[in-house]
Parts: structure tokens; sequence; C-alpha cells
């Protein structure tokens, strides 16, 4: 089993990000590979929230696949409000289980479809506590693709400005 040392600087966790590709049987639990997690979903978060903060969302393009992924994505939840998501709702056995096949589709087309990300809950908001559910990352590319088009992050660049990245 892969043994990675829990006194990793920002550094170290970045240039160990390639070793979440390994199955995750292997790190039961393991408090570093957890912190690894935590560190690139916090930076995507950051990176993705200062790009609304910078462009018009609705030309924004966050994958190659981005057509698909909504299209498939409101025939699959066609009355989905995305504005304030209800994380309890799709959480629910119910929830997890539609998602868990929508998610499936895209296994071979999205890399790192399932892998952890931060989700905003409502739309208006920035990335908060309070504000934020971890979902995986195909089904932050689809709210976050049907928020864009639908002008639900339109607000976002009048009411924040880019934050400065940390450098490590």
């Amino acid at each position: 089993m892969a043994q990675i040392s829990a006194d990793l600087g920002a550094g170290e966790l970045v240039a160990g990000a390639s070793v979440l590709s390994r199955p995750a049987e292997e790190y039961v639990n393991d408090p570093s590979v957890e912190a690894m997690w935590v560190s690139k979903a916090v930076d995507h978060a950051e990176v993705y929230f200062n790009i609304l903060c910078s462009v018009d969302p609705k030309i924004l393009r966050l994958t190659a696949h981005d057509d698909e992924i909504l299209k498939s994505f409101r025939a699959d939840f066609p009355d989905l409000k995305v504005d304030v998501l209800n994380e309890e709702e799709m959480k629910s056995p119910e929830g997890k289980a539609k998602w868990r096949e929508f998610c499936e589709k895209f296994k071979d087309m999205i890399e790192d479809y399932n892998f952890g990300t931060l989700l905003r809950l409502d739309a208006k908001g920035e990335y908060s506590e309070a504000n934020t559910m971890l979902s995986t990352r195909i089904q932050f590319y689809a709210i976050e693709l049907a928020r864009n088009k639908e002008g639900l992050n339109d607000s976002i660049r009048d009411n924040f400005k880019p934050s400065r990245t940390k450098k490590s």
C-alpha cells in the first residue's frame, strides 16, 4: 500500500496528486490522501470561481463535451432547479441512484468524471462552508453548464472580484 507522509506541504500535495489515480481501496481513510483530494477540490473551486468573476459565463466552455453533457443532463433532470440546489434531494437514495446512472454515461468520456469536486448550492453565492457541497466532477459540469447557459451565474461578475491565488 502506498504511504504518504501526513506532514506534506502544498507543493508536495500537488506533486503527489498523481497517486490519487490508484484504486481507492488502497487508501482506507488515509488522512494525507484525503488532504490531497481536498486540496485539489479547493484549487479547482477557486480557479472556476475566478473565471466566473472574469468572463461572461454564457461563453464559457468547461469541457470539449459541454453540449452533450448539458443535453443529457436536461434530458435526465428536466425539472431540476439549478439556481439553488437541494443537497438532501440529490443525496437521497433515489437521487443517488439517478445521479449514478447519469454519471456513468460519462465514464469513458470525461477524465476524472467521478472525482470529488466542490459545488455551490446557491448560484448567486460564492464558495463557503454554508454554500458548498461535495459532488462528482460530472455533476459539477452538468449543473454549472446549466447555470451558465440559463444565466444563473451572470451576477457573479457584478458581485464578486477574482481573488489572488496563493502560490506554493
